[in-house]
């Protein structure tokens, strides 16, 4: 235990310089675990789905909980440790337009190569097992717009925690670089389980739109690139 304290001392782990990336490394830990045995269809099937459902549809609550589950785990959370222990502002976790210019170059770009790269992916068996996360999504077109919008809050949650929250957090202490390959390699293990292409191209998403968000300091153009593919998937598995 000497030999370990003179070599690591212990109390460095929250020294001055340390103190927020380790917060920010150990909360990232508890968190995902919890989104991941928790904030799941098949914890809200096996658990919940006899104890509450909306209209009945247990489906479509299966999809809103993992919705849910993303947008307070992964957002509100994480949130509140920026206000309320670290005491920052958002505005600092890329919560605003920031270069919106550049960012809208950016989708513009983006969005259609996205498209067409998405499209292959809604062939495949694994990705029409998978999504939409609401089968029913498709039965009209008034159903799959509010599907997508609600869609949304889960991407909110997501860009927040993992480009926000990890990325931003960690950026001082580690670098842009090592700060965009952390989150991109903790965003990538939670896909795990997630189809194998989604999964090898999630660590390529990390990183574009980790260089985006920085770019920018914004969120958004991230944001709404993810939740375009998103969409984009869903809508070709359903229609085309």
């Amino acid at each position: 235990m000497n030999q370990f304290n003179s070599s690591i001392p212990f109390g460095g782990l929250f020294g001055k310089e340390n103190r927020k990336a380790a917060i920010i490394l150990l909360s990232a830990s508890v968190i995902l675990t919890t989104f991941k045995y928790y904030g799941t269809k098949d914890f809200y099937m096996n658990y919940l789905a006899s104890v509450f459902s909306l209209f009945g549809n247990k489906e479509l609550t299966s999809a809103l909980y993992i919705f849910f589950s993303s947008l307070i785990l992964l957002g509100l959370l994480p949130a509140m440790m920026v206000k309320f222990v670290f005491h920052e502002p958002l505005s600092l976790y890329g919560v605003r337009l920031g270069g919106w210019k550049w960012g809208l170059k950016a989708f513009l770009i983006l969005a259609p190569m996205m498209m067409v790269f998405t499209f292959p992916s809604s062939r495949m068996e694994s990705f029409i097992a998978e999504y939409p996360l609401y089968k029913g999504a498709g039965a009209s077109p008034s159903n799959f717009m509010s599907y997508s919008l609600l869609y949304l809050t889960y991407y909110i949650g997501w860009e927040f925690f993992f480009r926000g929250y990890m990325q931003f957090g960690l950026e001082t202490r580690l670098g842009d670089w090592n700060a965009i390959l952390v989150q991109t390699l903790a965003s990538c293990l939670l896909h795990i389980g997630k189809p194998g292409a989604e999964i090898y191209s999630s660590i390529l998403g990390g990183i574009v739109w980790g260089m985006i968000v920085f770019r920018t300091r914004s969120l958004l153009p991230a944001l709404l690139l993810h939740w375009l593919l998103g969409v984009c998937l869903d809508t070709f598995i359903i229609y085309l």
